[in-house]
This record gives structure tokens, sequence and C-alpha cells, in this order.
């Protein structure tokens, strides 16, 4: 069952992520910031992953801690729904276009967490979010998930689009990398027997 929950509480947040990897997308996500749920919505929607994230964070104070701490349990819950990862992918990549946006990810589902992050958000927020929180996330995602994950942007001039472009763009490199490989469905993707 390549389904997980985990739960993280600190001083700062309380945090419940169920996922499941071979759903179809669908989401539940309230973590208490607009655009986060929102873009969060879009990793669910355009990786095939049912997401369900519930997230109450010390918000009078700022964002971060609520984000991070997502990523943060987002990636455990990969790391653990995937298991030995045998059958997986393991790779994948996308390059996606929204409008004046053209973002690129590659990743491997590793278990050597390392971020590439080559993207230029113009502006300091997207409404009332601190566009800085983006790479935050993916940082803990990846560093938590065991993601070896490059996102460039190649083109892009609304921070908006460029945001939910890298959502989207990882997302689909995400379902890519967890699907099963129908031609070694019972083999662990490495010469070294383990990731």
């Amino acid at each position: 069952m390549r389904k997980t929950t985990i739960n993280r509480s600190t001083a700062e947040t309380e945090i419940s992520v169920e996922i499941n990897l071979d759903g179809t997308g669908s989401y539940a996500n309230e973590t208490g910031i607009g655009f986060f749920d929102h873009m969060l919505d879009q990793l669910a929607r355009h990786s095939l992953i049912d997401m369900k994230i519930s997230a109450k964070g010390d918000l009078h104070i700022d964002d971060h801690h609520t984000v991070e701490d997502v990523g943060i349990t987002l990636g455990q819950a990969l790391s653990t729904a995937l298991g030995d990862k045998r059958g997986i992918r393991r790779y994948g990549a996308c390059l996606l276009p929204m409008d004046d946006a053209l973002i690129r990810t590659a990743l491997d589902l590793s278990a050597r967490p390392f971020l590439i992050w080559n993207v230029d958000l113009p502006t300091a927020k997207i409404g009332n979010f601190d566009t800085e929180l983006v790479r935050e996330f993916f940082q803990a995602l990846s560093t938590h998930g065991g993601i070896t994950l490059h996102i460039d942007m190649l083109h892009g001039i609304n921070s908006h689009h460029i945001a939910e472009a890298v959502f989207k763009s990882v997302a689909r490199a995400l379902r890519d990398a967890v699907e099963t490989d129908p031609r070694k469905a019972t083999d662990i993707p490495s010469t070294k027997g383990a990731l």
C-alpha cells in the first residue's frame, strides 16, 4: 500500500499529511494560507497523488514555520509511502509553460537530498504570501523526502505564474518518478540494490 499519514507537532505548528501515491489527484489542503493551499492543490492535482494536508501554525508571527513544516512533513510522507522504492521509475522531468513562465524540473528519488534552485521571483509578495517561502518549501521537501531536485526558470515575468508553474512542473516530474515501471515492477531501480 503506497499510502501513509504523517503527523508533526512542534511548539510552532501542528501538521497532518495524508497521501496516496496511487490516487487520482484529489486534495483537501487547509493550512490557513490561501495562496499556499492553492499551490498544494496544484501539486496534488498534477502529480495524481491524493493529498490531504491540515496545518495549524503560528501565522500571527508569519507564514514561514507553517510552509516549511508542511514541506518537512510532506517529504517524510513521500519517503514513507515509497518504502524501499521497489518498482518505481525513480526519475522524473517536466518542462512546463504557464503564460510568461517556463519552468524546467528534473528530479531523482535517490535518498540523496539536494536542491538546485534557479528561480527568480520578481516581487517580494504574491498577495500576502512571501515569495521567498516557495524555495523554503522545496528545500524542506527535498531534504526530508530524499529528493535530488533541480528547478530552473527559463522565462518568467509574473511572480504568481512563476510560482504556480514551479509547483505544477515539480508535480508532473513527481508523477513520473513515483509511478510503477511495468518492465521492472519488482526491482529496486539502482545497480546498488538499494536506495
